[in-house]
């Protein structure tokens, strides 16, 4: 039994999924950053991605049962080709539609377009911005990665992004640190980014990094990695168990394979029915309570305020 199990079973929960909320779509590996706390190990070098046969499948899925979100991520998830095919298909499926997206993607050649795709389709963005600060965004993404962000906060500020159309920030703590409470950072990066740069945004997502992938290898290097887990286990809170991602999310693999969430993913942890189970291998009803399988890496989420794809589960 791994440590998130010794602490959900001490306070009598049981973690089950409930009805599907939001369809996840991991479209491959391959990004044009390669940030020190990313969990899927994305780079420009990474080839795993998303085909056509697999696209299609998992798109027949959406029109046929069509989630309340699509929430579309990667690597950077605008480099695969069928980015703008999940989109479209979602949006005409009455889903609500999200991008993960990194900011400097829309200063690549070739993304010209991108911007204005993603403002006449509707789409909520969730970018990633780990501080108001250029020394710590160009820190922990690398550098020049601050500057290419603001002016693209202030082109899709300029199609409405903050406004009209949703535009929501990510903040990840920088080392062995936990993230503080994400109504009062809201507020800071509100004040800093209006001041400095005359940015708007809709609201902050607070969220833990994840103890698997780079994150971890970077802090096995430093000999830190049994200390920030201590840290996870130490600051266990269970208000926080209503409201994991795992419950109502469904992660998808660039495969078509699925996960109880995007960490599960990256560790290979696939939901099972006696053999591995691919989107087209099930319907929403069934995973109905389903039981969530846990790793210690759960901890994270469970920490402190909480974390999950939309940032803090408890205020």
């Amino acid at each position: 039994m791994n440590q998130f199990e010794k602490k959900i079973k001490q306070n009598r929960t049981r973690l089950a999924r409930t009805s599907l909320q939001t369809l996840q779509i991991n479209l491959g590996r391959k990004c044009n950053q390669a940030c020190r706390h990313c969990h899927v190990d994305a780079a420009p070098w990474r080839t795993e991605m998303m085909d056509e046969s697999t696209a299609q499948r998992i798109g027949d899925w959406i029109r046929l049962h069509r989630p309340g979100i699509v929430d579309i991520t990667g690597g950077a998830p605008e480099m695969s080709e069928f980015f703008r095919y999940f989109v479209k298909l979602s949006r005409e499926s009455k889903c609500h539609v999200m991008d993960r997206n990194n900011l400097t993607i829309l200063e690549e050649p070739g993304y010209e377009s991108l911007p204005g795709f993603l403002a006449e389709n509707k789409v909520e963005i969730i970018a990633s911005l780990p501080c108001y600060s250029a020394e710590n965004v160009n820190r922990q993404r690398g550098n020049g990665v601050f500057e290419k962000s603001i002016r693209a906060l202030k082109q899709l500020n300029a199609l409405g992004y903050g406004d009209k159309l949703l535009l929501n920030l990510v903040y990840n703590p920088l080392g062995l640190n936990l993230p503080p409470s994400q109504k009062a950072l809201e507020a800071e990066y509100k004040e800093a980014l209006m001041r400095d740069f005359g940015i708007r945004f809709t609201r902050l997502f607070t969220i833990t990094n994840q103890p698997i992938a780079r994150f971890a290898e970077d802090l096995q290097r430093q000999g830190k990695l049994e200390e920030y887990m201590d840290l996870l286990l130490e600051n266990f809170n269970p208000a926080t168990l209503d409201g994991l991602m795992c419950r109502q999310t469904l992660s998808v693999g660039y495969q078509g394979e699925i996960f109880d969430c995007d960490f599960n993913q990256m560790l290979g942890m696939q939901i099972r029915n006696g053999k591995p189970l691919s989107l087209w291998d099930i319907t929403p009803d069934q995973l109905q309570d389903y039981p969530i399988q846990t790793g210690n890496h759960c901890l994270a989420c469970s920490a402190g305020h909480g974390s999950s794809c939309t940032g803090g589960t408890v205020s």
